[in-house]
């Protein structure tokens, strides 16, 4: 079934690019769609497609039911990319992510998970948005709370 959805898709990739008017494509010459174009055709991508359009040869990270997750090594650093069969596993993820705080370049059912300066190269070639978790889930850190802590000191690490 995903198999066929991703062929039916890139099917539907010359009319996407046919409407895509006057893009910055056009504008240097270049005739070919853009990846960010091919990336929301095929969206939600497999982890080897996401590489591919980000021009990394993937390995395989972690292979379940509820995510798969690629490491890429490049000269720029390092990236994850991680897909989900359903919108509802990344929202988890990114939940669950937020306490870690920090940037994702994140698109439907996928996340790539980057240092911030390799995030707008990215986003370049794949779409997506650029979501900063440390605003969304700000705490205080444990540090502040120890001596002020209205439930009592810290437990001792020792």
């Amino acid at each position: 079934m995903r198999r066929a959805a991703l062929i039916g898709s890139l099917a539907l990739l010359p009319l996407v690019t046919a409407c895509s008017g006057g893009s910055d494509d056009k504008a240097e010459g270049d005739s070919k769609p853009s990846t960010a174009a091919m990336a929301a055709v095929v969206a939600p991508a497999k982890v080897e497609v996401i590489a591919n359009l980000t021009g990394c040869k993937v390995k395989i990270r972690t292979d379940a039911d509820e995510l798969r997750e690629g490491v890429c090594h490049t000269p720029a650093g390092d990236y994850l990319i991680t897909t989900f069969p359903e919108e509802k596993y990344k929202l988890t993820w990114l939940d669950s992510a937020a306490i870690y705080g920090g940037k994702y370049l994140v698109g439907p059912r996928w996340a790539i998970s980057a240092k911030p300066n390799m995030l707008g190269p990215l986003r370049k070639k794949v779409g997506g948005t650029i979501q900063d978790l440390e605003a969304m889930h700000a705490q205080p850190s444990p540090s502040s709370s120890k001596s002020s802590s209205k439930y009592g000191p810290e437990p001792s690490s020792s």
